[in-house]
């Protein structure tokens, strides 16, 4: 992990280092001198999410991007895999999106992708990294700014293209819960272009209300409608709409690790699964269990999106993600997307002509418990005191109990200033409480 970049780009509180105006500025004038010093190009693809300081954050970073004489191509909001999608078609040298993914309003952050569609190298936020230590200077020939008028619709055929000509979502009914972000118009008409009935809940983005009690972190509304509208399936995205999280026709719901465990058996069904499965440490052991009951493999990574998208491409497997809804459909995209990753599951309902609880019927699930600990500290002293005494001796007592059959996992948030505690196991009253045991401890520590 380096000075500026977490587990997903840039990210922080607006107005407080690393997004503050004066840091957003250079960071995109740093962007822009390390893409040319790499001999990557000169071009970006520039797009953000519904959240009211995308305004500002845009035209400093475009201001950035051109002063370092790099051309900049604006989409407005889109969603994140979108502008990793036009950066790979319209040949770009990198894609940039202003975001801060699930995170409330007065966060924001950067994302980059490289011109194959893949998230930054090491190498490359490297050399931001070492730019941004530098003064800023003016290139002696500017870039200059332009707009994809047609961003939105080309990555809507782009979406329709991984679902089968043959199949149609006629007499589907669906439910969208657009989280007040960027997937707020596109995503519905995906779904309807295919053929399904949609109604559409949190699809009207104000710029403060992005996450507000809707979407992937909060699916009470959604669940809600599903049931009163008596509807397929729920469907609900993040703020960038990289993440997906639904609801079955029951109002039960499915989180990563159900949704992979349904691609991971429909495509194995079908002889459409190369490989295994890529999870994270978070993943449900019961997920684990489940999959390797009919023989599929489950490897786990660090976690974050990027971490499962590396060993995807090192085992040459097709199917990965993490529990938060980071799904990664390998042989569709070339990162985590919440709408194509819907269209897969609904493929898989429409083709096997079943309710969506009845493909993960056999899905096991051991109890998990989760406290997040805010401190308001760096990232150096957040890892200090995960790796405190009286932390770790807590861990290793909770983990002695459980046995076999728990896991406790303790990290620090790449994307916000918060420890996050993990504990699994069979006995949910006893996950909890332990679960509660290790977070004071954190807090004490």
């Amino acid at each position: 992990m380096t000075a500026l970049f977490g587990t997903d780009g840039i990210r922080g509180r607006v107005g407080h280092s690393p997004v503050s105006p004066e840091d957003v500025l250079k960071i995109g004038w740093a962007a822009g001198t390390a893409l040319k010093a790499l001999g990557k190009g000169k071009q970006v693809v520039l797009g953000k999410d519904t959240r009211v300081s995308g305004y500002l954050f845009e035209s400093l970073l475009q201001a950035g991007f051109i002063a370092a004489g790099v051309d900049t191509a604006l989409t407005g909001p889109l969603p994140t895999p979108a502008i990793a999608h036009l950066t790979k078609t319209i040949r770009a040298s990198a894609g940039v999106v202003i975001s801060a993914s699930h995170n409330p309003y007065y966060d924001n952050g950067i994302k980059f992708f490289q011109g194959d569609g893949h998230k930054f190298d090491d190498a490359l936020e490297q050399e931001i990294e070492k730019q941004f230590d530098q003064p800023m200077r003016t290139a002696s020939e500017l870039g200059k700014a332009t707009r994809i008028p047609d961003a939105a619709g080309r990555y809507i055929e782009f979406c329709k293209s991984t679902f089968p000509q043959t199949q149609s979502l006629s007499g589907c009914s669906l439910v969208v819960d657009c989280a007040n972000g960027a997937c707020y118009d596109l995503a519905p008409r995906v779904f309807r272009e295919l053929g399904a009935n949609v109604r559409v809940i949190a699809n009207e983005p104000d710029g403060y209300n992005i996450n507000q009690d809707c979407g992937t972190e909060s699916t009470a509304a959604l669940v809600e409608a599903v049931i009163k509208h008596k509807a397929n399936a729920g469907i609900a995205f993040d703020g960038d709409g990289d993440r997906l999280v639904m609801v079955d026709e029951a109002g039960n719901i499915l989180d990563g690790d159900g949704i992979l465990f349904l691609l991971a058996r429909h495509r194995q069904q079908t002889g459409a699964l190369a490989g295994g499965v890529v999870g994270t440490i978070m993943s449900n052991y019961g997920f684990e269990k489940s999959l390797g009951r009919y023989g599929i493999d489950l490897c786990r990574t660090q976690v974050g999106d990027r971490h499962v998208l590396e060993e995807l491409r090192s085992r040459g497997w097709c199917l990965g993600g993490e529990p938060s809804g980071h799904i990664v459909c390998f042989d569709k995209t070339t990162t985590g997307d919440g709408v194509v990753a819907a269209l897969q599951v609904l493929n898989a309902m429409v083709s096997t002509d079943k309710a969506l609880s009845l493909l993960t019927g056999d899905l096991d699930d051991y109890p998990q418990a989760r406290a997040n600990v805010t401190l308001s500290l760096d990232r150096v002293s957040l890892s200090s005191v995960v790796s405190g005494a009286r932390v770790q001796q807590m861990v290793s007592e909770v983990e002695s109990s459980l046995g076999a059959d728990g896991r406790v996992v303790v990290r620090c948030s790449g994307t916000e200033p918060v420890v996050r505690v993990m504990v699994e196991g069979s006995d949910a009253a006893l996950v909890t409480r332990y679960c509660r045991q290790i977070a004071a401890a954190v807090a004490d520590e």
